[in-house]
């Protein structure tokens, strides 16, 4: 049975579509999937997104139980930034990605995806083998509420005294907001503008009431995660399980740079990664607009001359362009002349780099 989230109630009292995701009761749509999406790129969105994960990792020796553990370089983090990093395999497939905060000298906190951070948490328990350093998987403690869109400042600064202008991209702060002790953060998966608030369960009830109330005259609504997929999709941002998997490498997906090999010391995955370092990938990842109205879903074939050339990993229609519009790992070196398998039928394809949408700042 879907578990759900502190805000259940709320999402069922605005008539959201419920929907049982990685097996979270999440909110899909509260209306129109394309009026929430245009609110998100036009004012802001409200979001539920309590079934993240979030896992502490504390200790004299966290930072290099993180470098140990994960490809990125988390012990420079200064504490209040953040970093985009993935935890691989040995052989250097992708079994996350992951957003890790420096809370403290030695206190990280790492946030999963839904359906991997208990598999997260185990992982970083195994590696901590011989680090001076403690993990402990907190999910169950916190809610997780994000406000998206150019308008989300002037929203949030309503309910907080924090200091939100100069609070940089990735970047995270303790504060309060709406009376609720919060952890603030300068992030998101929608290619906006917009803070990440992660708070105790007890609390999120009255601050999503709070946000609603000071986002309405703005044009904030209540977004699902229908709309999440089409702003993320628009933004080029991977989403596990379609862009990512532990077939894949992290240069596979066109993101080798957050690999780093320049830390001291070892870390799992370095020795089948370091290879790919100068190799070219067999595909690579790439954006598909389509010229017609079919839309090109995730598994469909990409042709290229009667032969198959690629596969799509995520499609949709794009509210922003008008079009629909695909990521697809392709053969590297085919540059053109692409079309979309849609049940049968070749729907013509125009080749395009990511993202296929950048806000402006």
């Amino acid at each position: 049975m879907a578990r759900p989230t502190p805000l259940r109630d709320v999402h069922e009292s605005l008539g959201a579509t419920l929907t049982d995701f990685a097996g979270w009761l999440m909110p899909l749509r509260y209306g129109s999937e394309s009026a929430e999406h245009r609110a998100v790129r036009e004012a802001a969105g409200l979001f539920d997104l309590s079934h993240m994960g979030e896992i502490y990792v504390t200790g004299p020796q966290a930072g290099e139980l993180l470098d140990y553990a994960l490809v990125g370089h988390l012990s420079a983090l200064v504490p209040g930034r953040a970093r985009y990093t993935m935890i691989v395999n040995a052989e250097g497939g992708v079994l996350d990605d992951l957003i890790v905060y420096r809370l403290a000298d030695q206190e990280f906190m790492v946030v999963a995806n839904a359906s991997n951070y208990l598999m997260v948490a185990e992982q970083l328990r195994h590696r901590a083998g011989g680090f001076d350093a403690d993990v402990d998987d907190r999910s169950d403690a916190y809610a997780l509420i994000a406000v998206q869109g150019p308008r989300a400042q002037e929203i949030l600064a309503q309910l907080t005294d924090a200091d939100l202008a100069g609070l940089k991209y990735y970047a995270g702060l303790p504060g309060t907001v709406a009376g609720a002790e919060a952890l603030i953060a300068r992030t998101g998966y929608t290619g906006e503008d917009g803070f990440e608030l992660f708070v105790r369960n007890a609390d999120a009830v009255a601050l999503w009431q709070e946000l609603m109330k000071a986002g309405e005259p703005y044009g904030m609504i209540p977004a699902g995660l229908s709309c999440r997929d089409t702003l993320r999709l628009e933004a080029g941002m991977p989403l596990y399980g379609n862009e990512l998997s532990a077939d894949l490498t992290p240069f596979d997906a066109g993101l080798g740079r957050v690999v780093k090999f320049d830390k001291p010391g070892d870390f799992v995955g370095k020795a089948a990664l370091e290879p790919l370092r100068e190799s070219e990938p067999k595909r690579r990842l790439v954006g598909l607009v389509a010229q017609g109205r079919r839309i090109p879903r995730h598994g469909f074939p990409v042709v290229a001359g009667g032969q198959v050339v690629g596969e799509v990993t995520s499609g949709a229609p794009s509210p922003t362009l008008g079009k629909p519009i695909a990521m697809a790992y392709v053969d590297t070196g085919v540059t053109g002349g692409l079309a979309v398998d849609t049940r049968g039928s070749q729907e013509p394809m125009d080749l395009v780099e990511l993202p296929f949408y950048r806000r402006n700042k």
